[in-house]
């Protein structure tokens, strides 16, 4: 199992538990911030250093 896999198990785990424990809009918060914090980073970066994120991305697909 690769190291973001470990990682995103890690986050919902995280994410139910806070549900269960702390009130619904709280966790709804948490989640949507674990969401967009990537996509906020992303979208920040220059169409030069998306591409080579994709690039990056697809690289590892066929090894």
């Amino acid at each position: 199992m690769s190291s973001r896999t470990k990682i995103v198990i890690g986050g919902v785990a995280i994410g139910l538990l806070a549900y269960l424990i702390l009130p619904w809009w709280i966790s709804a918060l948490i989640i949507l911030g674990a969401i967009g914090l990537p996509v906020a980073s992303y979208l920040m970066l220059d169409p030069s250093q998306r591409k080579r994120v994709r690039a990056q991305g697809r690289k590892r697909l066929g090894s």
